[in-house]
């Protein structure tokens, strides 16, 4: 066969191919290639979309953070504050107990040293009373002259 007949009918078979192909098998290809761009263009607007909510809840997440931490230095601060109020008002109670305490003490050695001056008025009285029946060589009724041992006891006292 001569090249250029050739050249013709493999032509004409290419064009019939092309268009049968065109026709037939386009429609197809062309549907399925839409498809799967629509399905890559959803898949990438999804990533973008868990990109940014990722992006979105770690904001959320260091600002969760942030105020645990601003919280928890309130709490710090504010327990240390109200130890010191505790240390404080034991102190001020520790104080008003001592000073009562004191107080109660001397209260108790003030009776103390009256009942001991009491007690050694009587006992200079009795050495009193016992000195001068010894100078008198009589013995005097202490019952019948308790003025006189009173007077004698408080002039002791006085100086």
């Amino acid at each position: 066969m001569n090249l250029s007949v050739t050249l013709i009918i493999q032509g004409l078979v290419f064009f019939v191919v092309a268009w049968l192909v065109m026709k037939l098998f386009w429609p197809g290809i062309m549907t399925a290639i839409e498809v799967r761009q629509k399905n890559i263009a959803a898949g990438l607007a999804a990533a973008n979309r868990s990109q940014k909510d990722l992006d979105e809840a770690q904001a959320r997440a260091k600002d969760i953070v942030r105020e645990a931490r601003e919280r928890a230095a309130q709490i710090v601060e504010q327990a240390g504050k109200r130890s010191s109020e505790i240390v404080e008002e034991a102190k001020e109670t520790a104080s008003k107990e001592a000073n009562r305490l004191l107080l109660h003490a001397r209260d108790e050695v003030a009776r103390d040293v009256t009942r001991a001056r009491e007690d050694l008025r009587r006992d200079v009285g009795r050495l009193v009373v016992e000195g001068a029946s010894r100078l008198l060589e009589r013995e005097i009724d202490p019952r019948a002259h308790a003025q006189l041992l009173e007077e004698l006891a408080s002039e002791v006292v006085r100086g």
